[in-house]
């Protein structure tokens, strides 16, 4: 007979430190915090706006994993939630960028190549890139910011496939 050590009714869940869209969310937050204490003035709209979509794209993946055990499809939900957080994100950096007549990197740039490879392991903090951050100009670290929130999507948009896999074959304690 099936104990219910066998079929547990909540799943292991809520290992968010562990997922590489987290990490790069965490490293786009603190990021984020310092660009808008650094190059935003202070009562700017958009610096709150930024540093608030940064927070809900980390916050909203934490809740969605943390959700997962009882709730495939909260946890879906709330990974879409910090998808489009991030997304609202990147458009304000470009936004920055664009209205201010600087350059956006090309996706191949050398500039965008060397930022790739920087974040390319597993388990990069804020700390890779704190030195060139905090010593170079707006338009750097706008771009820097654009190239971490490309990564950080491409990992939540295949996060989000797989997640939307698992709901349709398993579902979560409520579907089942």
């Amino acid at each position: 007979m099936p104990t219910q050590t066998d079929h547990p009714i909540i799943l292991p869940h809520g290992n968010y430190r562990a997922l590489l869209s987290y990490q790069k969310a965490e490293v786009i937050y603190d990021l984020t915090f310092r660009f808008g204490a650094k190059f935003l003035k202070m009562g700017d709209r958009t610096k709150d706006q930024m540093v608030q979509a940064a927070r809900s794209g980390k916050q909203n993946i934490i809740e969605g994993s943390k959700a997962s055990g009882t709730s495939k499809e909260m946890e879906l939900k709330l990974t879409n939630v910090a998808r489009a957080s991030l997304e609202e994100l990147l458009a304000d950096y470009q936004d920055f960028l664009r209205v201010r007549d600087l350059r956006i990197w090309e996706k191949d740039s050398p500039e965008a190549q060397y930022v790739r490879r920087l974040g390319s392991k597993p388990g990069v903090t804020y700390e890779a890139y704190r030195k060139i951050v905090e010593t170079r100009p707006a338009e750097v670290v706008a771009n820097i910011a654009i190239c971490l929130i490309h990564q950080a999507n491409y990992l939540l948009d295949r996060q989000l496939e797989r997640l939307e896999q698992d709901f349709l074959k398993e579902g979560g304690l409520r579907e089942r």
